[in-house]
């Protein structure tokens, strides 16, 4: 599913507004998540699941195809954890 399905569906289930009403919105929680996990908050929807930036330490890895040790550089990584609902949903 794109951004633009999400529109879509949006769109079709919310009668009364415009297409371009319905992106502003679209657009408006993701801008909204992105903000947020940049300030490395937590975002938790109820009945959806979390998501968490974590941060990773630097360390050592290896080149699979020249076997040379590499460092793999410190950075910030974002999980996902899904609700018992979704889970039970997903699993019927």
């Amino acid at each position: 599913m794109t951004k633009a399905d999400i529109i879509e569906a949006v769109y079709e289930k919310l009668g009364g507004f415009s297409k371009r009403e319905a992106a502003d919105l679209v657009e408006l929680v993701f801008e909204t998540l992105k903000e947020t996990l940049t300030k490395q908050e937590k975002v938790k929807i109820s009945g959806f699941g979390n998501f968490v930036v974590r941060e990773k330490k630097a360390r050592m890895g290896r080149n699979p195809q020249t076997k040379k040790p590499i460092e793999i550089s410190a950075r910030r990584v974002l999980t996902f954890k899904p609700s018992q609902v979704l889970k039970h949903t997903l699993n019927g």
